[in-house]
């Protein structure tokens, strides 16, 4: 193993790091405000407001719940990331990208039932 380097020598790898960093933590905010969007939909009394207010539950909170994974997931990243470009090794982060691909497909399915739902019940 090489031995760990002046973090200055990588100066452009660090500050670009960061800048992924900063883009997932948008990400995470973004997701964020989408579950409370999500939530926050009210429907009209009809045959299917009760369904319509589960699956706006159940997508606001794994949105923001998605939220909170994606922060974490790429605070580790980074760190990871930080240590090894030190130590002149890279890894891609392919655990956090199937994170969130899986996740996103799960809150994409749960928003178009509320489209449909929200269809149905005007």
């Amino acid at each position: 193993m090489k031995e760990p380097q002046s973090e200055s020598k990588y100066t452009q790898q660090h500050l670009a790091n960061e800048r992924t960093y900063l883009a997932w933590i948008r990400t995470a905010v973004a997701l964020a405000g989408l579950g409370f969007l999500a939530a926050g939909l009210v429907f009209r009394d009809s045959h299917y407001s009760g369904i319509g207010h589960i699956v706006a539950a159940a997508a606001g909170i794994s949105a923001v719940l998605l939220g909170g994974g994606v922060v974490a997931a790429a605070t580790g990243d980074y760190m990871r990331k930080r240590e090894g470009i030190n130590n002149e090794q890279f890894r891609s982060s392919s655990s956090l990208i199937r994170l969130v691909f899986v996740s996103l497909t799960i809150i994409e399915v749960l928003l178009i039932v509320l489209v449909v739902l929200m269809l149905l019940s005007s």
